[in-house]
């Protein structure tokens, strides 16, 4: 027998997709000599199997021929087995412990019991959603008033330290434009109280940045959006602070005496921020300390912080900066929060690379689909994969995660963290073009990042966000 099989009972190879009906996936290694795949199940009470079901081919990825199959469990228990019928015609049996001589030898596969609240469920209006990323400093300046003093030209090329003035009352003032182009989702990056233009260096959790508005202007963008059927969805940036959020600012005044001095990741007796002795987003970015969201005081700061936004602005969720590198406790605990509060809200997570410990439903609903973009650049950019060698290493990523996250991926082809597409594509639009109708087609959220939409060019970050 030349058969390799790929099968566990958890995610993404098994998982509910309701209370009552589960999904099972099936890799077979290629070359494959398996004709078919028959699943034989039952409630995991019963001493035998009473139903048996025909799994689909459903894709072919890089390595692996995909094989899925939606059982219905009515007693909410589940357990089952797989009959592989080879090339040849003859009939093997894959269970739990690999092959045995005939389906009474096969250890099942075990779905001890759905638990309603183990199933993954994502808002509903993820279906339908097109989403537009805006950095607020360089989007649109509807409030000159507020505008810093020192901002330069409008039209200056960006610079990491520049300010150009763009604010919510801008974003409020082109929410038909939006409208008109089919977006009913925004994705603002940080919008609180923070030292830098990019302000993913928070001081305040708990104000706007003066340089943008105020909580009422929020507000406002925030009901003239849902007035158009459109959300809007905030940065969260937990992960790390800015050098003057006021508990960091105490631990370098107080040293060790200070009641926040836990809240922060540092070595020796005070603070050193010329040797930088304490961690930091990335490497000794100096003015971004690292947060302790294990300690208690810390956890309940940020989750009071994601709850107060949802009830005081009415937002629709929140994107997570640096998601991967904070522990899935607090993310659990975030996700009950956020969902207590309000239950469709979305919860996106930044992470760039394989995602699964955090889309099992327990977490996040989706990520920011950076995977994804590097298939379609390669295909239409920079010219690496044929469509076939494309369509194989996208269907490896379909099937990487629940059918649920997929509904709820970012997917994106540039953000400010990236250069432009059309950047990318050296100045040609028809691969961008091609790009933006491709990303339309696949499973997940389309997100567009302001201004590619009209063909904006810009170099990494800072330039990235370019006017």
């Amino acid at each position: 027998m030349d058969i390799c099989l790929q099968h566990e009972s958890n995610p993404p190879f098994a998982y509910a997709l309701e209370q009552k009906a589960v999904r099972l996936i099936v890799k077979v290694l290629r070359p494959g000599s398996v004709r078919q795949i028959r699943v034989h199940y039952g409630d995991k009470y019963e001493t035998s199997y009473t139903d048996v079901l025909i799994m689909q081919w459903a894709g072919r990825g890089v390595h692996f021929d995909y094989f899925v199959a939606d059982v219905r469990v009515p007693t909410r228990r589940l357990k089952y087995a797989f009959e592989v019928t080879a090339e040849d015609e003859a009939s093997h049996w894959f269970g739990e412990m690999g092959w045995a001589r005939d389906l009474s030898e096969a250890v099942p596969f075990y779905i001890p019991y759905i638990c309603p609240r183990d199933v993954f469920t994502v808002p509903e209006w993820v279906d339908q959603a097109v989403a537009y990323q805006i950095f607020p400093e360089r989007f649109a300046n509807g409030n000159p008033c507020i505008t810093p003093e020192g901002a330069c030209d409008w039209y200056d090329s960006p610079t990491p330290t520049s300010i150009h003035g763009g604010d919510l009352a801008g974003i409020r003032q082109r929410l038909d434009y939006l409208q008109d182009l089919g977006i009913n989702l925004i994705y603002l990056t940080p919008i609180f109280r923070a030292g830098s233009n990019h302000k993913y260096d928070t001081t305040d959790y708990f104000e706007i940045d003066p340089q943008f508005g105020t909580k009422d202007d929020l507000r406002g963008l925030v009901a003239d959006a849902h007035d158009r059927g459109i959300r809007v969805v905030l940065d969260a940036v937990f992960n790390h602070c800015g050098y003057f959020f006021r508990p960091f600012q105490d631990a370098i005044r107080h040293g060790k005496q200070s009641r926040y001095w836990h809240w922060f990741f540092i070595e020796g007796d005070e603070i050193d921020t010329e040797t930088v002795n304490y961690e930091t987003f990335a490497t000794k970015l100096r003015y971004m300390p690292k947060l302790n969201l294990a300690h208690p005081e810390v956890e309940r700061y940020m989750l009071t912080v994601a709850e107060y936004w949802l009830s005081e602005c009415d937002i629709d969720g929140w994107r997570l900066d640096v998601a991967n590198e904070i522990d899935h406790v607090f993310w659990r605990k975030f996700r009950e929060t956020v969902k207590r509060a309000k239950p469709d809200a979305l919860i996106i997570g930044e992470v760039w690379h394989n995602s699964l410990p955090w889309l099992q439903g327990d977490q996040f609903d989706g990520v920011m689909n950076y995977p994804l973009r590097e298939c379609i650049l390669d295909l239409l950019v920079r010219g690496r994969l044929s469509t076939a060698e494309f369509a194989e290493r996208v269907t490896d990523w379909q099937f990487a995660y629940p059918a649920q996250a997929q509904r709820s991926m970012f997917n994106l082809l540039g953000s400010h963290d990236t250069e432009r597409i059309r950047t990318m594509a050296g100045g040609m639009v028809a691969p961008v073009v091609q790009a933006m109708a491709l990303l339309m087609t696949v499973p997940g959220i389309p997100m567009l990042y302001y201004g590619d939409e009209i063909g904006m060019e810009g170099g990494a970050d800072p330039c990235a966000a370019a006017v």
